[in-house]
């Protein structure tokens, strides 16, 4: 286990929650498109093309895992997820279930009928990304921990997912575990795939996604066109299938070596689910290097989320969520 200081783990702490905001509001425009369509409407996206920028779901998932995690910890269980959902989703009467994917609305469908889990993961997307684009804190509270991060964040899915679903999860909070804890690139990689059974559909997509990045290529957006290439399935409707997000999303943060600009506007122009894509290699890369490798220009666009997915969450930042998931944090 790698460890760090406690300076460094608040910086790396906030890097990767504030890394995930920003490369979820800058994909959030470009969400199911192709790379030809984001040209054709914007040239190359290299910032926000909205006036207001603001996180989707992605981020207020990843607000609501953080805080079940810092209230519970290395002792979270699936019980205590499953009540979280019911008291700050589920059971709230707040009308239509704004911006949530599919996997969420199925969930949510099977715990209003009274359905626990495992069972409430029983539904038709329960392969989706929607527990990797939560899984980012889980590598947060277990810096240096791949393991126990993988660990928390297969708890926190049982409620929503399965299979493929759970591994894309592993994958990403596994591999944001290990830049918190001061891997590097390569280690970071290995630390994803390590999290996730060898012969899954996951780990076969982030392999072939980073051989790609890794390919000697000049043009980035040839260097984009190899990475997709390597992954989505052409023709196939569901742009939020788990190996396909989290491979395009270690494709971008490889390509990038790290670099947090360039892997986050990598993810947001090979278009498909932008917003997760780009909000997984921005909370890779912000980990890595920590907050202060974030523009400030897109930083400082990032405000405290505005509940249009999860009313229950309106109002908290993901700065002051990173807070409670480091040592110092208050996490009662």
């Amino acid at each position: 286990m790698v460890t760090t200081t406690t300076c460094d783990t608040r910086e790396r702490a906030r890097g990767a929650l504030l890394g995930l905001a920003v490369g979820d509001a800058l994909g959030a425009p470009a969400e199911n498109m192709r790379p030809s369509e984001i040209r054709g409407r914007w040239g190359r996206i290299e910032g926000f093309v909205t006036e207001r920028p603001a996180g989707t779901d992605d981020t207020e998932y990843a607000v609501f895992s953080a805080l079940l995690l810092a209230r519970h910890g290395s002792a979270l269980t699936v019980h205590h997820v499953e009540e979280a959902w019911h008291r700050w989703i589920a059971d709230l009467d707040e009308g239509p279930f704004r911006g949530a994917g599919f996997s969420e609305r199925g969930t949510l469908e099977n715990l209003r009928r009274g359905l626990a889990a495992p069972i409430s993961a029983q539904h038709r997307h329960a392969w989706s990304d929607g527990l990797a684009m939560r899984a980012a804190p889980f590598g947060v509270f277990a810096a240096g921990r791949p393991a126990e991060a993988a660990r928390l964040v297969a708890i926190d899915g049982s409620v929503s997912h399965e299979g493929e679903g759970i591994y894309g999860g592993q994958a990403v909070a596994a591999g944001v575990a290990a830049a918190m804890g001061g891997a590097g690139v390569t280690g970071v990689i290995a630390a994803a795939l390590s999290a996730v059974p060898m012969d899954s559909w996951t780990a076969r997509s982030l392999r072939r996604a980073v051989v790609a990045a890794q390919r000697v290529q000049p043009d980035p957006l040839v260097r984009e066109r190899q990475v997709r290439s390597a992954v989505v399935i052409g023709g196939y409707p569901w742009t939020d299938l788990a190996p396909e997000a989290v491979g395009l999303a270690f494709g971008a943060f490889a390509a990038a070596r790290g670099d947090f600009r360039t892997a986050v506007l990598t993810a947001v122009n090979m278009g498909r689910d932008a917003d997760t894509t780009a909000a997984v290699a921005g909370a890779l890369a912000g980990a890595l290097s920590g907050a202060s490798a974030i523009p400030e220009e897109w930083s400082s666009a990032i405000g405290p989320v505005t509940g249009s997915c999860l009313p229950s969450m309106r109002g908290h930042h993901v700065l002051d969520v990173a807070d409670l998931l480091t040592p110092e944090g208050d996490t009662r």
